[in-house]
């Protein structure tokens, strides 16, 4: 008795044209084989399925009970194996019922995810995009490694290793500041700068924290950080109604300055740019519609306002 391992291609094959032909001699004829092998063939696979498969009738053979399941079982066998080996379908946006996923920190809600949802929603009207947030306990690499994301955008300063990546935009860093400060027209100074009271995310919401403090701390310098928010979309609002200062990417700042009462002026130190990216996985890496995915955020990046630099205050 054979295993029930031992059906192949060509067994598959030689099952569904005996059902369909009904005779072991048109069999032959039709896959280019001897009678003995086709005869050979039919008592290996009643081995292997322990039915007669096909039995004499009055005109020829019929098939069993068993032998009708088993032609409808090898049409679709044979079917599977042609798709396994065919290359993938084209992605059609325009009829693609797909969910999208999206990992993203809600830095970017205000002026970059309207953008990318915009695009998805005009070229594939009926995909559904969920994007998830990214706080410092989301695991993003274990989502893009099971399939839960399809990509992450983000900001951190040293993504990890194995996955692939490509960069989205720079953004200059700039102060905010309510439009009621009184340094809101004039700008700051260093010293300002240092005596103000700072705004921040919270730490988990961004590297971008961390960032800006590192660079002061390398020039000898360190902010008063007072007040943490767990949200930006909550910075322009206690803005609005206080004396404190808040560094962020220039994209951010000029997004509010222009739909809010606060302003944006240079930081009166030179930090290094904030650099955005799109990280995937291998597993998704040649997925044509995770391809036309990446590419709908690469565009939204390319779309970006330029912005023209602001120059630093005087001391």
């Amino acid at each position: 008795m054979h295993g029930r391992d031992h059906l192949d291609t060509y067994l598959l094959r030689v099952l569904h044209t005996l059902l369909t032909e009904q005779s072991v001699t048109r069999t032959a004829v039709r896959l280019g084989q001897s009678q003995p092998a086709i005869s050979n063939t039919l008592k290996r696979l009643r081995e292997i399925t322990g039915d007669a498969i096909l039995v004499r009738g009055k005109n020829g053979m019929v098939p069993t009970e068993r032998g009708r399941e088993l032609l409808a079982l090898a049409e679709q066998g044979l079917a599977a194996m042609e798709r396994i080996a065919r290359p993938p379908q084209q992605f059609e946006p325009g009829t693609t019922t797909r969910t999208f996923h999206i990992g993203a920190p809600d830095y970017l809600d205000a002026f970059f995810l309207p953008n990318v949802v915009e695009r998805v929603r005009r070229l594939a009207p009926q995909a559904r995009l969920s994007v998830h947030p990214m706080t410092m306990g989301s695991d993003f690499v274990e989502g893009l490694e099971q399939g839960r994301l399809d990509i992450v955008i983000g900001n951190w300063l040293s993504p990890p290793e194995h996955l692939h990546i490509s960069p989205l935009f720079e953004d200059e860093v700039v102060c905010m500041l309510g439009e009621q400060h009184p340094l809101a027209r004039k700008g700051l100074s260093l010293k300002h700068y240092l005596d103000m009271p700072h705004l921040a995310p919270a730490p988990y919401a961004s590297s971008q924290r961390s960032m800006i403090d590192q660079a002061l701390a390398e020039l000898g310098h360190k902010r008063r950080i007072q007040v943490t928010l767990p949200y930006f979309g909550l910075v322009p609002y206690v803005l609005m109604k206080t004396d404190m200062v808040f560094t962020t990417g220039r994209q951010f700042a000029a997004h509010y300055a222009q739909y809010l009462p606060v302003r944006m002026v240079a930081a009166p130190v030179k930090f290094p740019p904030m650099r955005f990216y799109q990280l995937w996985h291998q597993r998704s890496h040649a997925a044509p519609d995770v391809q036309w995915l990446r590419r709908m955020v690469a565009e939204a990046a390319a779309e970006l306002p330029a912005l023209p630099r602001l120059e630093i205050a005087g001391e």
